[in-house]
């Protein structure tokens, strides 16, 4: 069932270890044949108040998120697109893209963070899960080494 769920996913990054992480575990996963991946950055407008940073360098640093996914993911397993995506509502602006792309699901890696900063700041990943109407696939957060022939932390070589 995982294998047509994951037929056509958009995939949500927020910074380079994400997108790493979130690669790997997609790499990892039980990808369909005709499998497509949208890795989606999400600029964040203010809603009329001054924007952190300009338009231009948050469209530079999404085009980072994607080569470090792309580079990560290393897979002939399934196409990969990119897009990078504006708006007030990040988790909102997600689920209206795998709407237009007809997505089979959006999966992402569970991000850190204490609770305290995202009672403050909102969490995205609360917002897609709880408002999607679109299957949310919570992938497991992938530990490089342990994918990389080394050991996990906590492992060994045996």
């Amino acid at each position: 069932m995982t294998g047509g769920l994951l037929r056509r996913v958009v995939v949500p990054v927020a910074d380079p270890d994400d997108a790493r992480a979130t690669a790997r575990a997609l790499r990892d996963a039980p990808l369909p044949d005709d499998a497509s991946v949208l890795v989606v950055f999400v600029v964040e407008k203010a809603g009329g108040a001054p924007d952190k940073a300009s338009v231009e360098q948050r469209e530079m640093y999404g085009r980072d998120l994607f080569e470090a996914f792309e580079t990560a993911f290393d897979s002939d397993a399934a196409t990969v697109e990119s897009d990078i995506l504006y708006g007030t509502d990040v988790a909102e602006t997600i689920v209206t893209a795998a709407h237009e792309t007809d997505a089979s699901a959006i999966a992402f890696t569970p991000r850190g963070g204490s609770r305290w900063v995202k009672l403050l700041t909102g969490d995205v990943a609360t917002s897609l899960v709880e408002g999607s109407d679109i299957p949310v696939v919570v992938l497991p957060d992938v530990d490089e080494a342990a994918t990389d022939g080394g050991p996990a932390p906590g492992g060994t070589d045996e």
